[in-house]
């Protein structure tokens, strides 16, 4: 998806052999509070440290429980301790409604450590800041012999911005619910806070839909996708889980049905949605801008308001995105009259509506606009999510060279292209006042397993949380290289499969 729309801006990038000398690789850096990614909003050491032993316990009450049990659950493994949560602990986790929405508050001294938020939210933003303090071995799945030490001292922190979203597509190939559940638990480390599921386009439909169920018994089938090599969709039941297992991560599902646009596979099941009744051949390749649904036809409307009622029964969350990027195949008038009935199906069914950037031209009252090509009109008066291709699009090789896949019609971006750019001050047409967050989609032609996922996805979408969750005044790529590099040992004991950029000083 979006291919060709922007010019290819990175210049080539020779193998790094051939022009510098490898970034020097660290000895084993000690935590500090000031180690965290995303980097938090107010950091004072202190000096002393705290040891979590045998005898350490975890004490929460009411609300807090379930995110003390997800502490103990991660700590247990690597420290063969047992944690009990109780209403003591010299690890406490506690609710104080004078903290607001998702901030926290993290005190470690020398006998305890206090973790207090306002919102079980807000505790679990100050449980990954916890865990990223411990020793690398942490993340171990078996006991380690090691002092878990936190360093002492106090973090107040609190996001930029409400929404840090990462999206990922399953129509141009199909991911697994395990696979989608393993990228969920690696971008809840990050205070992700959205996901954004790309489930419907040209090559596939990957959600089942009841009152029309040839769409993924035709374009769910095997053989579909790029290359025919991503058949497979999400029953209902399936999808559930994965708003549930996100949820418990804190993180909200937002379902996306592309429309007008990107709907040949819609219409390979269902010829009645074309203009002339005619079925189109299933297309594997990735091409973008020949499909579109009908402006004039009744059909259309039953079509988008089946759809989104069924998505929107078996999503709790508040935002249901319909797409409607690259129309080229659809008249701007019938655009602007199909975006002006479609967008209220999504409020009618509760929902409150995301699209692409082009529905700014339907002036859309109360929807939310994601931009992603800055050739393009934008609304100045609504709540915009800032996803620049060239710089959020995490599909984009790192250079030329890159293996495993990736785009690059946006140009390359290596880690820090990723990295320096100011959401606030990217668009010059819209207040900051109006910036919802920050999204890194990651788009799927080349992708085929959790592998590639992970390839692409990291160390990118750690710059990309750190520009939705900290302050400007904290942008500093030194310190972002040098954080990101002494994560690297984590991703590794985790079998993440990462980019090991030769911008980045690797720990191992």
């Amino acid at each position: 998806m979006r291919l060709a729309t922007l010019a290819a801006t990175s210049l080539l990038v020779l193998p790094l052999a051939a022009c510098t000398e490898p970034a020097p690789t660290p000895a084993p850096l000690a935590r500090s509070l000031a180690s965290v990614l995303p980097a938090p909003a107010r950091v004072t050491p202190s000096g002393v440290r705290f040891e979590l032993t045998e005898a350490s316990g975890i004490a929460a009450e009411g609300d807090a429980l379930p995110v003390a049990e997800l502490l103990a659950a991660t700590l247990r493994p690597a420290t063969g301790f047992r944690l009990p949560v109780a209403a003591t602990g010299d690890v406490a986790l506690r609710l104080d409604t004078s903290i607001a929405g998702e901030a926290y508050r993290l005190d470690v001294g020398e006998d305890r450590v206090d973790l207090t938020a306002g919102t079980p939210a807000g505790l679990n933003n100050g449980v990954q800041t916890l865990r990223q303090l411990l020793p690398a071995a942490i993340d171990a799945g078996t006991v380690q012999q090691a002092a878990w030490i936190i360093p002492g001292g106090r973090i107040d922190d609190e996001p930029r911005y409400a929404y840090r979203g990462a999206m990922l597509d399953l129509a141009r190939h199909f991911h697994t619910p395990d696979e989608v559940k393993r990228y969920i638990d690696q971008i809840s480390r990050f205070k992700i806070n959205y996901l954004h599921l790309h489930l419907a386009d040209d090559q596939g439909w990957r959600i089942q839909i009841d009152s029309w169920p040839e769409l993924t018994a035709v374009s769910g089938a095997p053989g579909t996708g790029v290359d025919g090599a991503g058949g497979g969709y999400l029953t209902k039941a399936a999808y559930r889980d994965l708003v549930t297992y996100a949820a418990d991560r804190y993180i909200t599902v937002i379902p996306e049905v592309d429309m007008p646009g990107h709907v040949n596979a819609a219409q390979v099941a269902y010829p009645e949605l074309t203009c002339d009744g005619v079925a189109p051949r299933q297309r594997t390749d990735t091409a973008v801008g020949y499909s579109s649904l009908c402006a004039g036809k009744e059909i259309t409307y039953r079509f988008a308001e089946d759809v989104i009622r069924e998505l929107a029964a078996m999503t709790p969350g508040p935002y249901l995105h319909i797409g409607g990027d690259e129309a080229r195949a659809t008249p701007h008038a019938d655009y602007v009259t199909f975006q002006k009935r479609v967008m209220p199906l999504a409020r009618k069914y509760g929902k409150i509506p995301i699209g692409w950037q082009e529905i700014a031209a339907a002036e859309p009252e109360g929807a939310i606009v994601q931009y992603w090509n800055h050739t393009e009109p934008l609304t100045t008066n609504q709540r915009v999510i800032v996803s620049p291709a060239s710089q959020a699009y995490l599909d984009m090789q790192y250079d030329r060279q890159t293996p495993a896949g990736g785009m690059n019609w946006a140009g390359t971006t290596e880690v820090d292209d990723a990295y320096d750019w100011n959401p606030g001050a990217r668009l010059k047409t819209v207040p900051p006042e109006l910036i919802f967050g920050v999204e890194a989609p990651l788009w799927s032609e080349t992708l085929r397993d959790s592998a590639d996922i992970e390839f692409l996805a990291f160390p990118r979408l750690v710059a990309i949380a750190e520009l939705g969750w900290s302050p400007w005044s904290t942008h500093d790529w030194e310190s972002f290289r040098q954080r990101i590099g002494a994560y690297g040992p984590q991703w590794t004991r985790l079998g993440v499969r990462f980019y090991e950029s030769p911008k980045i000083p690797w720990g191992h």
